[in-house]
């Protein structure tokens, strides 16, 4: 599931992870349910924060070990086109359920489109975890759609999104260290 091919890669996913999980379980404190989930979405913002901090030093550690996605190759490409695509797709569906008046389905449109996007990066960056991130956050935003009576999408998509963030980033970043 981890290529240790580029351990920069892998640490580099850890980081990026880790800042999902503080912004998904920050968005999250939105409208939650009750006031105890405030607790179980802030020891996951302070997770991702812990994975940030250690990262960042490895990140800096391992930045001349390579990396599957050098610029001007076609593995390059793929990224930007993901990216850019991935954020079209996003502006414009807020301006869809904003005419809509359903902004509150945002987050679960934005988490859906995160996690379909890692379907080619894992592709692009030859790292399964990737594919497996996809998969579990594209049910973690139908479930927020599905769930959205009970409490706001935003709360299901962090409550279900960050812990996905913060293990596999987790499981990124030991990897990453580990290989280099």
């Amino acid at each position: 599931m981890l290529v240790a091919e580029f351990p920069r890669d892998l640490v580099t996913i850890g980081v990026v992870f880790g800042l999902a999980a503080i912004v998904w379980a920050g968005w999250g404190q939105e409208r939650p349910p009750s006031r105890g989930w405030r607790i179980p979405l802030g020891v996951l913002s302070v997770a991702g924060l812990a994975l940030v901090g250690f990262g960042i030093p490895a990140a800096i550690r391992t930045w001349d070990t390579g990396t599957a996605i050098e610029p001007g190759t076609p593995a390059f490409v793929g990224y930007v086109v993901a990216f850019w695509l991935e954020v079209v797709i996003a502006v414009v569906g807020a301006l869809v359920l904003r005419r809509r008046r359903q902004s509150e389905l945002l987050p679960a449109l934005i988490l859906l489109i995160v996690g379909v996007h890692f379907f080619p990066l894992a592709l692009v960056f030859g790292q399964g975890v990737l594919a497996l991130a996809a998969v579990l956050l594209v049910v973690a935003a139908v479930l927020a759609y599905l769930l959205r009576r009970r409490a706001a999408p935003s709360f299901w998509c962090a409550i279900l999104g960050a812990p996905v963030f913060v293990i596999l980033g987790l499981w990124c970043l030991l990897g990453g260290i580990a290989a280099a």
